[in-house]
């Protein structure tokens, strides 16, 4: 798809986009339309990312569907719903909420209020994730090592390839979140980890084709490496606690 396409595709988007808000969520204060097709880098497939924010809401809520052709994911919020999950996506070291907020195009009647919330969303962003430490360091350090552990044997190569598919995420995770970057799920892990250092996510992607196709030394290697950033494999002394309410009678 060439730049004509892709700006043509963002222009209908948007379009409909703002019949949406119009229609399906009479009464919103403002919504950001974000996604790939509003970066330009959309293809017939992709979908709508729509961030509707109400001035007043019992409970937020996601939902699905299409319109005019085009795939709708929406997350509706009023401005106190929205704020929970932008921090959440802080405390998690995965940003999705606050990438569509900051970069989406805004619509909707209550122009500068949006802007406003989106500068905050943007200004997160830019602050980065927060320091790798406790519990959730811990685990994540537990849960490369187990994994990397899993690689050291000698295994069938169908068996190599699901321990690295487990592993790319915890890995990718450690990397990005270890050297103070946002981490991503899915087609956000390679694009950050390649926005972060491009000779590292060559690496990483290199080591991993060969894991899945049974040839796991590479990936082993590179886990070993970064583990050793973080003091090393981790396994001894790990706990995790159960929550008090994990218990059922009877």
């Amino acid at each position: 798809m060439d730049d004509i396409q892709t700006h043509h595709l963002a222009e209908r988007a948007l379009a409909v986009a703002r019949r949406c808000v119009a229609s399906r969520y009479d009464g919103a204060a403002f919504a950001y339309v974000a996604g790939s097709i509003m970066r330009g880098e959309g293809t017939e497939f992709s979908d709508i990312d729509l961030v509707v924010v109400f001035p007043s809401l019992e409970r937020a809520w996601r939902e699905s569907f299409t319109l005019e052709g085009f795939p709708v994911e929406a997350f509706v919020h009023d401005e106190q719903t929205l704020a929970h999950y932008l921090h959440a996506d802080a405390d998690s070291g995965y940003p999705i909420m606050a990438n569509m907020v900051a970069t989406g195009s805004i619509v909707g009647p209550d122009i500068e209020r949006a802007r406003a919330v989106q500068a905050k969303a943007a200004g997160m962003l830019a602050a980065g994730p927060k320091p790798l430490a406790g519990p959730a360091y811990d685990a994540l350090r537990y849960q490369v090592t187990d994994l990397a552990d899993d690689l050291r044997g000698v295994r069938p190569p169908e068996e190599i390839a699901a321990i690295a598919a487990l592993l790319y995420q915890k890995l990718a995770d450690l990397i990005l979140l270890g050297r103070g970057a946002w981490t991503g799920r899915g087609k956000w892990a390679p694009r950050l980890m390649r926005k972060l250092d491009v000779q590292l996510a060559a690496d990483f992607d290199a080591a991993f084709r060969l894991a899945a196709e049974g040839d796991g030394a590479g990936f082993l290697a590179l886990a070993d490496r970064e583990l050793a950033l973080h003091g090393g494999r981790y396994f001894d002394e790990f706990r995790q606690e159960a929550p008090l309410e994990a218990r059922r009678l009877g």
